[in-house]
């Protein structure tokens, strides 16, 4: 039985017609598919022109015949009332409505029509579909978080159900949680593992240390897709290790749905079906393939709400073998909020202390989890999970890296937690400043 699909057609999405509209495109030739874009690019526009006064306002007097002087839509654009950003074709009631997450401190409602939030469903199945991944019947192990609150808890359990998944909670991570975690993957046939990338590094992290090989106690797994946050090389090569399966690396966010996907052969393939991507300088300009910039994505069927030209707040590079029709996201460099504001002047990324962590917290240093805050302009505060606190000499070792890859006379301030404040949907954010 289809469950999955059927409790989407019950709620009204078009599946199946989304689903010839995704064949048609798999079957463009090059040229096919650059007359196909071109089109929908021009239709959504035009019809968002003149259905969606939000969007009219935003482009004022603006030649809209031209794509690259169409604005870029960001995040504050969005936080206003969702009734006033709909076009007049939709109301609250007709549309699929969501909340995105908050993690890059702008939250707001957006919607998609139902065909839309088909063409987003369609693509994740035939996505999945390459580790041999069936949505309708394939059992997936979820680590995500969940709300507390009961009717929103109940709510999240019967998607999980009809989602054919198990949710394990993401809040608690200490090795008592994890042996029930591992009891679950021995009493389950799950066939591949979803959710956020700090969680299940934590699980395999625990598994190294039972010195446990997933796939041993469930032989029933494929694979493992990671999702939400950054997965680093090392993590990744431990996750290979102790599952013993295929590790995906999945980048998506709400109001888009998909928008790339490791296939079989470690390319990161861009979602060309429903969405139109580019890489843009901080002028708005397009930068080459090859060269990072700002990701901005265009849903070329959501005519509930306009999602043109859209800045998520990331930073990337497509691969220069991508092509318009098969583009390669090449590298995630996380959020253009995620820089890090030194004494000297220097703005340096946020993710360099990953790297200077992981040149002296090895395993010896027993840590499992960290945050770094920024909460002076040359002070920074590292809270982190460990079963031994920090040694003075791994401290200077820390201090010393820093200098290295950041400058010198910067102050670090440790603390041993129990366990880390994660954001309310369950995400580990590593590093945070107010500067």
């Amino acid at each position: 039985m289809k469950q999955f699909e059927w409790s989407l057609r019950l709620k009204g999405f078009p599946v199946n017609e989304a689903k010839k509209t995704q064949a048609i495109i798999d079957g463009f030739t090059k040229a096919d598919y650059a007359n196909y874009l071109s089109k929908q690019l021009q239709a959504i526009v035009a019809f968002h022109l003149e259905h969606t006064p939000f969007y009219k306002v935003l482009c004022g007097d603006i030649n809209t015949s031209d794509w690259h002087t169409l604005p870029v839509l960001t995040k504050t654009d969005l936080q206003q009332p969702l009734a006033d950003r709909l076009s007049d074709k939709y109301t609250v009631k007709t549309v699929h409505k969501h909340k995105t997450s908050g993690s890059s401190g702008t939250p707001f409602e957006f919607a998609k029509d139902n065909f839309a939030h088909a063409m987003t469903w369609v693509t994740f199945m035939q996505r999945y579909s390459w580790f041999n991944i069936d949505l309708n019947t394939s059992k997936q192990a979820r680590f995500y978080g969940i709300p507390l609150d009961t009717k929103a808890y109940y709510k999240e359990r019967l998607k999980d159900w009809l989602g054919n998944r198990f949710r394990f909670s993401v809040f608690d991570l200490s090795d008592a949680a994890l042996d029930k975690v591992l009891h679950k993957f021995m009493r389950t046939k799950f066939n591949y593992i979803n959710g956020y990338t700090s969680a299940i590094v934590q699980f395999a992290k625990y598994l190294e240390r039972k010195n446990i090989i997933l796939k041993d106690v469930c032989p029933t797994l494929k694979v493992c897709i990671v999702t939400s946050e950054m997965l680093f090389e090392d993590d990744k090569k431990l996750l290979e290790k102790q599952f013993n399966i295929s590790i995906v690396n999945e980048y998506g966010a709400a109001e888009l749905g998909l928008i790339a996907f490791e296939d079989k052969n470690d390319n990161w393939m861009v979602n060309s079906n429903h969405l139109y991507i580019e890489i843009l300088d901080n002028n708005n300009q397009p930068v080459p393939f090859g060269q990072p910039g700002k990701i901005v994505i265009t849903d070329l069927y959501n005519r509930a709400h306009p999602f043109i030209r859209y800045e998520l707040g990331d930073l990337g590079q497509l691969s220069a073998k991508s092509t318009l029709q098969h583009p390669i996201l090449e590298s995630l460099t996380g959020r253009t909020s995620d820089f890090i504001s030194l004494p000297s002047g220097k703005i340096a990324a946020g993710l360099t202390f990953y790297y200077v962590t992981k040149t002296v917290m090895t395993k010896e240093a027993n840590v499992k989890e960290f945050i770094i805050e920024q909460i002076e302009i040359d002070t920074f505060k590292i809270d982190y999970v460990a079963t031994e606190a920090l040694s003075k000499t791994q401290q200077k070792a820390v201090q010393l890296a820093v200098d290295k890859y950041l400058e010198p006379n910067l102050n670090l301030i440790f603390a041993q937690k129990a366990v880390l404040e994660r954001e309310v949907s369950g995400k580990l954010k590593q590093f945070r400043s107010g500067f």
